[in-house]
């Protein structure tokens, strides 16, 4: 028996959500445990075909977690310091329990951005170096599909701040990749609590694990990082990633990690490969070999002599200006979404100085910002898109021949959309649709 089953055998276990890791949570539990009783709560009303399980559904699905030994969070859902429960109910998710109770080796990845790009490039890398690894967690693949496997696997971890929030364990090798501001509608207390959850990927860490920084970014809001870190720190800034020889091969080597942000996540991975004494060839045909990741300033195609990217990845403004600076020649910006409450203001600076000949703005942060560009820039050609139909017929008729048009959001897709990948796709089916 897996030493997760065995800890929560006995347990009054309540699934809260029901999405994806939901789904991965029963789904794992019955596999080890067949008849266990278990309720599953979720806002929205169920229907499962299984005689052990009580579902409570409905708007006040919150209400009931006093009521459980052991409650699985979902990542997506917020907000549980709004509710009471007793101390003796233990709040916990997929990552929690694989950090403390399944045997593989953890390599953990988190930052507000560049997380998806370095996990990959970490795998590709480990791969290329005949390590028997798996790429698991934000990215995609629920962690419980790992949870069985020996002590010889290294499993790469996307972990992201709602994974994080009630882990009380870290990996054995830690990267954090940067912080910035985001999902600041998720946290009761805003950035402290966002930070401080991304924080426990290092924070529960021995002296014989390795953290993986960048020690020369500035968080703010009086944040010290390097307070809270536990393991052997492995520090790699900007500036030494802009002076290493190799990272710079590496960097110039592939079509698919243009920009700054890309060469700092380069710089992170082969840390960590490194770390596993990844040979240097190997790394280099890990990078010969890695084809970019979908929805990070990913090529959609070029129509009628324009080119357009999908970086609907991008979900705040440091990423979409990144983006901007790496592509170059960007004439068209598509950008905007759900406000969760990001400082905008130097985004739109940003945009206000930028030579970027047409702002279009989606619902509902991309109307306020043009709002703003245009008060310090009367002569942007600022396009208030209804939706990303209207949006992309937009950019189609004012992006001239040889010029790009960049999809890069700086928000985040829940007010229209499911997910960033949901919005990205429909941006490329919309291009493919109507640019030719």
């Amino acid at each position: 028996m897996s030493q997760i089953i065995e800890y929560i055998k006995d347990k009054k276990i309540l699934i809260l959500g029901y999405g994806r890791e939901g789904i991965s949570t029963y789904n794992y539990i019955r596999k080890h445990l067949p008849t266990k009783k278990l309720s599953i709560a979720d806002k929205n009303y169920l229907k499962i075909d299984d005689s052990n399980v009580d579902l409570i559904c409905g708007d006040n699905y919150l209400s009931c977690l006093g009521e459980f030994d052991l409650v699985f969070k979902s990542p997506g859902i917020a907000f549980l310091d709004n509710v009471k429960y007793p101390a003796t109910t233990e709040i916990t998710c997929q990552t929690d329990m694989f950090l403390r109770f399944s045997k593989p080796t953890v390599v953990g990845i988190t930052g507000s951005k560049g997380k998806t790009t370095t996990s990959t490039l970490i795998y590709e890398m480990l791969k290329a170096g005949g390590k028997n690894t798996c790429l698991i967690g934000n990215i995609g693949v629920p962690v419980f599909e790992k949870a069985d496997e020996g002590e010889d696997l290294i499993a790469v971890i996307e972990m992201s701040s709602h994974q994080l929030e009630f882990t009380t364990a870290s990996p054995e090798v830690a990267v954090l990749v940067n912080i910035y501001e985001e999902h600041l509608d998720h946290y009761k207390t805003g950035f402290d609590g966002y930070a401080n959850s991304k924080l426990n990927i290092t924070r529960f860490q021995n002296e014989e694990n390795y953290f993986v920084y960048n020690d020369e970014q500035d968080v703010g809001h009086g944040l010290n990082v390097e307070a809270a870190i536990k393991g052997r720190p492995v520090k790699v800034g900007f500036s030494k990633a802009q002076n290493d020889e190799f990272v710079n091969e590496l960097w110039k080597s592939t079509e698919h990690l243009k920009g700054e942000h890309n060469r700092q996540d380069i710089a992170y991975a082969l840390a960590v490969a490194r770390i596993f004494n990844v040979p240097d060839d190997s790394v280099r045909n890990a990078i010969k070999n890695f084809n970019g990741i979908e929805h990070r300033m990913e090529f959609v195609g070029k129509f009628k002599g324009v080119s357009y990217y999908n970086d609907s990845i991008a979900t705040i403004p440091t990423a979409v200006m990144g983006a901007v600076k790496a592509l170059g020649n960007v004439e068209t910006l598509i950008f905007g979404g759900l406000d969760r409450g990001i400082d905008y203001k130097e985004f739109i600076e940003f945009l206000s100085d930028s030579q970027i000949e047409n702002l279009i703005g989606l619902p509902e942060t991309g109307h306020d910002i043009l709002d703003d560009v245009k008060l310090l820039n009367t002569n942007v050609n600022a396009v208030y898109a209804e939706n990303m139909e209207d949006a992309v017929i937009n950019a189609i008729n004012l992006t001239k021949e040889n010029g790009v048009c960049l999809f890069s959001p700086a928000a985040a897709s829940y007010n229209f959309y499911k997910n960033f990948e949901e919005k990205g796709r429909h941006f490329k089916e919309l291009v493919v649709k109507c640019a030719q």
